[in-house]
């Protein structure tokens, strides 16, 4: 489940040259700057620096540097008793550490315009920080005491326990939420990391676990071993260098899990067809498909993308253009990859109906997915995803959050840095026979796995 910070201390007044400074770090970077950066396998500098796996890029964006990371810490690695142990864990780093309170950590990141912040997702505890180059130091010497030494006080944490439960409970009234839980446990197997737990399993456990369980998941899992750390922007990589070499000095542990057997194409421990009754919903939200036994860097994942994209990314996929504005049957819907970066993940369709258009929307949906299974893509439709897939990667890349990301991204993918420069082209050498090859043998409508959630006609 991902976490989000419950704890933000209250905004404290800034100064309103530093808070237009730090909205810098979302400022296009000029394309000539980032023609001149295309190359980010040869340009970054990447470094074990105590431990850390740190990546830096130096981007022509003036005064702005952001910040992301993570570590193995993510739900998965709760115990199956616990399992909001690694959530309640991660939202104690912005509660205070040993050395200051949230209130003085607050003032410090408003004083210079600055942000920090920590979510937990199924298989990793995320960092994500955007400052000045100046107060690049601050920021740094932040991060590293808060996920070295979180105050874990008692008070925080009873509070915590409250927020965790409160937040999570309006989530289960979310009829995306439901049916994306509940489809997780039909196609994902018993200790998958993308498998959620029962929400009744995770309010129990978010009740009785102590402070000295999220102590000792915290000195277990918190560490260099896994550690990843990437910054991008205005950066002096020497310098930068030290500051990290200071700040997590002396830092030690964390455990890097094994990696889970891909879960089974086709192989669920549920009914294939679920209704997750909600009273009084206005609308449905559906999730409709399989796992794919497929994780990023897996020889056709970028073939199944494109396939994907062309039944139903944006207006101009068939799903909208059919069951939306043909049709008229749903507020929107759209097919996607989802959960392969650590681990294989699954494909799957999502829209919203109307109660009373339900089953001429499910309808509507299975004769374009049937007919796309079947029939695979047009070479129009290839020509038009391999450019704009192509495009939109090339667009993430011109801004430090952007690209930030995307190395990230590929660093916990287990692939080179080299990949990043490599995928427009690898997205253009794709022929069709390889596209509609791999949606035949990864997907298959009769196996998949439909969720309905909201006031499902005829359901209890």
């Amino acid at each position: 489940m991902k976490f989000l910070p419950l704890s933000r201390a209250p905004r404290l007044a800034v100064s309103p040259s530093r808070t237009r400074a730090a909205l810098l770090a979302s400022v296009l970077l000029s394309w000539s700057t980032l023609a001149s950066h295309a190359q980010v396998a040869k340009n970054a500098v990447r470094e074990k620096v105590g431990g850390i796996d740190l990546v830096i890029l130096k981007t022509g964006v003036k005064d702005v540097v952001t910040v992301r990371g993570s570590l193995a810490a993510g739900d998965a690695l709760s115990p199956d008793t616990s399992p909001a142990l690694a959530d309640l864990t991660g939202g104690m780093l912005d509660r205070g550490t040993t050395k200051q309170d949230k209130f003085a950590i607050a003032q410090l990141l408003g004083s210079a315009g600055a942000t920090i912040s920590f979510s937990t997702g199924p298989s990793a505890l995320n960092i994500s920080a955007r400052c000045l180059r100046a107060d690049l130091p601050l920021v740094i010497g932040l991060i590293a005491e808060q996920l070295r030494s979180p105050a874990f006080s008692p008070e925080e944490f009873a509070k915590l326990k409250k927020q965790f439960a409160g937040n999570y409970r309006r989530q289960l009234d979310e009829t995306d939420f439901r049916a994306d839980d509940s489809f997780t446990r039909a196609v994902y197997p018993v200790g998958h990391p993308n498998r959620q737990a029962p929400s009744a399993e995770i309010l129990a456990s978010a009740e009785k676990i102590t402070l000295d369980e999220v102590k000792a998941f915290h000195a277990k899992y918190y560490g260099p071993a896994t550690f990843r750390l990437v910054l991008v922007g205005d950066i002096d990589a020497a310098s930068a260098k030290n500051e990290i070499t200071k700040a997590f000095a002396g830092w030690t542990g964390g455990v890097r899990p094994p990696t889970p057997a891909p879960a089974k194409p086709g192989a669920v421990d549920a009914a294939r067809d679920q209704n997750v009754f909600m009273p009084e919903k206005t609308n449905i939200s559906i999730i409709w498909g399989q796992v794919t036994g497929l994780r990023y860097g897996d020889t056709d994942t970028l073939a199944l993308r494109v396939g994907t994209a062309a039944l139903g990314s944006g207006f101009t996929g068939r799903l909208m253009a059919n069951v939306r504005d043909k049709e008229g049957l749903t507020y929107g819907i759209g097919s996607y990859v989802a959960g392969d970066t650590f681990v294989d993940g699954d494909w799957r369709i999502s829209a919203n109906f109307a109660p009373e258009m339900l089953a001429k929307g499910l309808a509507s949906t299975k004769r374009q997915l049937t007919e796309w299974h079947t029939q695979g893509i047009t070479d129009d439709e290839l020509a038009q995803r391999k450019t704009g897939l192509a495009g939109t990667f090339k667009v993430a890349l011109s801004t430090t959050s952007g690209m930030a990301g995307t190395i990230l991204a590929t660093l916990n993918r287990d692939l080179e840095l080299s990949f990043i420069d490599q995928y427009p082209a690898r997205i253009g050498a794709l022929t069709k026979a390889q596209v509609n090859g791999a949606i035949k043998q990864h997907l298959d409508p009769e196996k998949m796995v439909l969720v309905k959630a909201g006031t499902v006609p005829g359901a209890k």
